[in-house]
């Protein structure tokens, strides 16, 4: 990892990036003085790195140990119905307040994306900048925030429902309504094809995890 300064931000960004990167996943120990030594930063900054990620559940106690927490059904059908519900705002405001130049950029990710059809990780991470951008074209500082603690949860996921067969390419498809709406101005068409989006992603996660159960 890249040369940090000895602060608590710059801890908790980077476990939080690790997190997200799915450097750890869930059930995954930190200890830390291993995360120290691998931040090159002392442990105090990384003690109050992982103190702030408990509190945001981020990270879970398993006996005197800190673990990468794990999102049970319940959890994971809370998160989909609040993401859905802020997401959709989000895309709903965009259509209203997005700059020529921001809704050109996610027509521009729509096309580019096209080329990781085959790669989900790739895909993946495309897809967290797509709705990023929507998120920021919403121009609500207070929306972003939320959508921000929502997304972070997101990286305890521990598989993209990307990955499932042929869900890549519906989500492009879904991806194109969404900015074919927000071009046009609709609000409503654009709440309601990104809510659409994430109810169709998360009927895909719900499948992948039976059938990981199953197996």
């Amino acid at each position: 990892m890249k040369d940090v300064k000895n602060s608590p931000k710059d801890a908790y960004q980077l476990i939080l990036e690790a997190i997200d990167l799915g450097v750890y996943g869930p059930g995954d120990r930190l200890v830390e003085s291993e995360l120290a030594d691998r931040l090159g930063v002392s442990r105090t900054p990384v003690r109050e790195a992982l103190q702030r990620l408990e509190t945001q559940s981020l990270l879970a106690r398993d006996g005197r140990s800190l673990v990468v927490a794990s999102l049970g059904h319940n959890q994971l059908a809370e998160l989909y119905v609040v993401r859905s519900e802020l997401e959709g705002l989000a895309a709903r405001l965009a259509a209203k307040h997005a700059t020529p130049e921001e809704v050109r950029v996610l027509r521009a990710m729509v096309e580019d994306d096209r080329r990781m059809i085959d790669d989900p990780q790739a895909l993946s991470r495309a897809n967290r900048r797509f709705h990023k951008q929507i998120h920021l074209a919403s121009h609500n500082r207070y929306l972003v925030q939320q959508l921000d603690l929502v997304h972070r949860s997101m990286a305890l996921l521990a598989t993209t429902s990307l990955a499932a067969e042929g869900r890549g390419k519906a989500a492009l498809s879904e991806h194109d309504r969404i900015v074919t709406a927000i071009e046009a101005g609709d609000g409503d068409s654009a709440q309601a094809a990104l809510c659409r989006h994430i109810s169709q992603a998360f009927e895909t996660r719900l499948k992948l995890d039976a059938e990981t159960a199953h197996n």
